[in-house]
């Protein structure tokens, strides 16, 4: 509850400071989250970083954070520390791609390809215009209105939505494990158990030279 005060304390949210911090009792890492049925329970919000022409599991993430935002960054990161470098295109659903999250993986290589927001009317402030926007979020807009990109989007569908499906039917539904770390090991154990078999079935298709 301590933790969960502090995060209100810094939050911008309006009206986020008068409602009171409330925490799971049988798991204090879980965090209340919308659910797909539009309800709100206990919940972790986990990550699959698949790579698509194989359909390989290449990245795992884990968190108690109720927003897809600011966890694009993490993932690039993540596949530097394991493969040395990072994929140069990513496809990124709508909640990834705030202005931040994109100029912040451009400037390490790496090319958006996320839905455009709906276009809001601007409406002018006593406060000036608004802040220019960023280069890479410039170029990200222009490019997602290219049928090229369009098609290049496309490919979520038979590669990280499949996978998610996949998972869900081989049981990964909810957990009953508590606890954060032990979470991301029953996350780590489902994308082992992926990759194993996409391996194998990659090793069966592969023509020898």
């Amino acid at each position: 509850m301590e933790v969960l005060e502090e995060q209100r304390g810094k939050s911008t949210r309006k009206g986020s400071h008068r409602k009171p911090p409330r925490a799971s009792t049988t798991d204090p890492d879980a965090r209340i989250m919308k659910m797909a049925d539009g309800g709100f329970r206990p919940a972790y919000n986990v990550q699959m970083d698949v790579e698509t022409a194989s359909r390989l599991i290449v990245g795992v993430m884990a968190t108690n954070a109720g927003v897809d935002q600011g966890q694009m960054a993490p993932m690039v990161e993540q596949e530097h520390q394991r493969y040395g470098k990072a994929a140069q295109e990513h496809l990124v659903d709508g909640g990834f791609a705030t202005h931040h999250d994109i100029q912040e993986v451009a400037d390490k290589g790496v090319v958006v390809y996320a839905p455009l927001p709906e276009i809001r009317p601007v409406i002018k402030t006593p406060h000036g215009p608004p802040e220019p926007l960023p280069p890479a979020v410039i170029a990200w807009r222009e490019r997602m209105q290219t049928e090229q990109a369009e098609a290049i989007y496309k490919q979520r569908a038979s590669t990280v939505e499949w996978v998610n499906a996949v998972l869900c039917n081989r049981g990964l539904r909810q957990f009953t494990a508590r606890g954060l770390e032990k979470v991301r090991a029953v996350v780590l154990w489902f994308s082992l158990l992926h990759n194993l078999l996409i391996g194998h079935k990659l090793r069966q298709t592969s023509v020898p030279v």
